[in-house]
Parts: C-alpha cells; sequence; structure tokens
C-alpha cells in the first residue's frame, strides 16, 4: 500500500463517466480513508464541456510534475475512490495554493467523509 498526500498527483486507474471504462491517468489525491481508499480528482488534457474544472500548469507544482506541453485540467466534479493499492506511482506535489484552488471547486458531497466531518480542507490535515 503506498503512502500518500493530499495534494500528491498520481497515476491511478480512473473510471470514465462519458466512455464506461477505466482509463490509466493522472489524479490528484483529495482525501484518504482509514481502510487506505484514496479519493481523486481525475486529471485531463483537455477541458471537459459539461463540468466543472481547475487547470493546472507546472508552475501548480512544489515537486515533480506531468509532462505538459499545455494546461491540464483538474475535473473537480468527478471524484472517484480507489483502493492505495491499485495507484500506479506518483509524479509530484501541488502546491498549496493549487490545492486549495481545486479542493474549493470540489462539491461538499464530493469530499470524503473524514473531511468533511471535521469541516477542514486544510492541505495538511490528513498528513
Amino acid at each position: 500500500m503506498g503512502n500518500y498526500s493530499l495534494g500528491d498527483v498520481v497515476i491511478a486507474p480512473v473510471a470514465c463517466e462519458d466512455r464506461g471504462g477505466v482509463k490509466t491517468r493522472p489524479a490528484v489525491v483529495i482525501g484518504m480513508t482509514e481502510k487506505g481508499d484514496v479519493y481523486l480528482c481525475p486529471v485531463s488534457s483537455k477541458p471537459p464541456s459539461d463540468a466543472p474544472c481547475v487547470s493546472i500548469s507546472l508552475d501548480d507544482f512544489s515537486e515533480g510534475g506531468l509532462d505538459l506541453f499545455n494546461e491540464s485540467y483538474v475535473l473537480t466534479s468527478r471524484v472517484r475512490m480507489i483502493r492505495s493499492g491499485d495507484v500506479m506511482g506518483k509524479r509530484g506535489q501541488l502546491t498549496e495554493e493549487a490545492f486549495q484552488a481545486i479542493t474549493s471547486r470540489v462539491p461538499q458531497s464530493c469530499m470524503p467523509d473524514n473531511t468533511r466531518k471535521k469541516g477542514n480542507r486544510h492541505y495538511h490535515s490528513l498528513r
């Protein structure tokens, strides 16, 4: 099982609503459970036409990054939960400002229970 922190950008299998399958893609860790599950917001190279998103670039990383030629888009309304063991690797860590911009756009109903109960979206709250 991997050890991930809020704001990590990982590579993971993420279910795609519009395609009905699973696609390996970057995703931002927005929460974790005590059982080892990870809440993720997928990252896309194209902005969605039907959902909110937050753009990120290499400047939004405090360490590591993605192979970005243009901006990428964090799909804030498409939160997914997977087992941390299914995460394929870590690519980097977002800045606190970038992470806050993302979590402020995630619907409260999609936030992990332990984050919602505490009313705490602080960047280091689950580290």
